[in-house]
C-alpha cells in the first residue's frame, strides 16, 4: 500500500517508538498461519512481501474476482474457478513483489521516520541486493500465473507494470499519489473479464473505474494515519490534501465508485443478485464514511479507528463480488 499505510495503531497519549520486537512491525496481523509456522530467518522476506499484512492482497485480488463474475455474469455461467484460483496466487505474489519494490525505492525514507526504521530494509536485517533477488522471485510467480491466461490478458496484464513501477515516487511530486495507486491496484477490474473473454467491454471498463475511485478513497482512510509524520518527510497523500474535509472527499470518491460500479453491472446486462450486492457494497461504504475519524491533531492520537475502517473494505469488496458471483450462478442455473 501507500507510504502512509504502515502507521502505528495507538493508545491516547503514548508516543510513537520503532517496535521492540522486529518481528512485529506497525498494522501487522501476527494471525497469519505462514508467518507463524515459518521459520525466524524467513521472517524479514516475508515482511518485505507483507504476508502478515493480508489487507494488501485482498484488496488486490478483489477487484480481480469481480471482473471475473461480472464476465461470468455477461456470458450466462458459472463463475471461472480455475481463474478465480489464479487471481488468488497472482495477488498474493505481486502485492508482495509491490511492496518489496516500494521498501527498496524508499528504504532512505524510512530510515528517517521513527515508525519505519524497523522495517527489513533499513533496519539492516535485510540487505538491498538480496531484496532485490526476492522481488524478482516474486515477479517470476506473478508471470508464471499471468502466462497462463490468454494472450490479450498476458498483454494487458504486462501493461500494468508502468503504474507500478512509477507509483513509489509520486508521492514526492503530488499530493494525489493514492490516485496512480487506484490505477495499478484495480487493474484486476479489467484483467478478470480479459482472461474470460479475451476482449473488452464498457462494463469492465466502468467496473476498473469504480475500483480507481475505491481505492483512492480507502487508501486516503489509510493516509489518514500518518498525516503529520507526511508533512515531517515532505511526501504528499490525498488526507492532506482533503485537510479537515477528509470525510467529505472520502465520501465524494465513494459515490463516484459506486455510480461507476452500478453502471459497469447494467453494461453487463445484469440485475437481480448483482444490484444487491451492490446495495450492500453502497451501504458498507455509507457506513465507513460515518465512522471517519477526524483528522489526526498530534502524532499521538490514537490510529485504530481508520485502520480498522481502512481494513473493512476486505468485506465491502466481498459483499460486491458475492452479489456478482449469486447473479452468475443464478442466470447460469436459471
Amino acid at each position: 500500500m501507500t507510504k502512509t499505510a504502515s502507521a502505528v495503531p495507538r493508545s491516547g497519549g503514548t508516543a510513537r517508538e520503532a517496535p521492540a520486537d522486529p518481528l512485529r512491525l506497525p498494522d501487522a496481523d501476527q494471525r497469519s498461519l505462514l508467518f507463524r509456522l515459518a521459520p525466524k530467518s524467513w521472517a524479514p522476506f516475508l515482511q518485505l512481501a507483507r504476508i502478515d499484512r493480508p489487507i494488501g492482497w485482498w484488496l488486490l485480488v478483489l477487484p480481480c474476482w469481480q471482473s471475473s463474475a461480472l464476465a461470468s455474469v455477461h456470458q450466462g455461467v458459472l463463475p471461472h474457478g480455475r481463474d478465480l484460483l489464479l487471481f488468488l496466487i497472482g495477488s498474493i505474489a505481486m502485492r508482495g513483489a509491490g511492496s518489496t519494490y516500494n521498501d527498496i525505492v524508499d528504504r532512505g525514507i524510512d530510515a528517517k521516520v521513527e515508525r519505519t526504521r524497523g522495517r527489513p530494509l533499513p533496519s539492516g536485517r535485510v540487505g538491498a541486493p538480496a531484496a532485490v533477488v526476492f522481488l524478482a522471485v516474486q515477479c517470476l510467480i506473478g508471470l508464471a500465473v499471468l502466462l497462463s491466461f490468454n494472450r490479450f490478458a498476458i498483454l494487458l496484464g504486462l501493461s500494468s507494470l508502468g503504474f507500478v513501477g512509477i507509483y513509489p515516487f509520486m508521492k514526492r511530486i503530488t499530493s494525489w499519489p493514492q490516485a496512480v495507486l487506484g490505477a495499478a491496484f484495480a487493474w484486476g477490474g479489467l484483467m478478470g473479464w480479459a482472461a474470460a473473454l479475451g476482449s473488452l467491454e464498457p462494463a469492465p471498463v466502468l467496473l476498473y473505474a469504480g475500483a480507481i475511485f475505491w481505492t483512492i478513497g480507502y487508501d486516503t482512510i489509510y493516509a489518514m494515519m500518518d498525516v503529520k509524520d507526511d508533512a515531517i518527510v515532505g511526501i504528499g497523500s490525498t488526507a492532506r490534501f482533503f485537510g479537515r474535509r477528509v470525510r467529505a472527499g472520502v465520501a465524494c470518491l465513494y459515490a463516484v465508485s459506486i455510480a461507476c460500479v452500478a453502471a459497469a453491472i447494467f453494461a453487463a446486462g445484469a440485475g437481480g443478485l448483482a444490484l444487491a450486492g451492490l446495495a450492500g457494497f453502497a451501504a458498507h461504504l455509507a457506513w465507513q464514511v460515518a465512522h471517519l475519524p477526524a483528522p489526526a491533531e498530534s502524532l499521538d492520537e490514537d490510529a485504530t479507528p481508520a485502520l480498522r475502517l481502512f481494513r473493512s473494505n476486505r468485506d465491502a469488496g466481498l459483499i460486491l463480488c458475492a452479489g456478482l458471483c449469486g447473479e452468475a450462478v443464478r442466470l447460469a442455473l436459471g
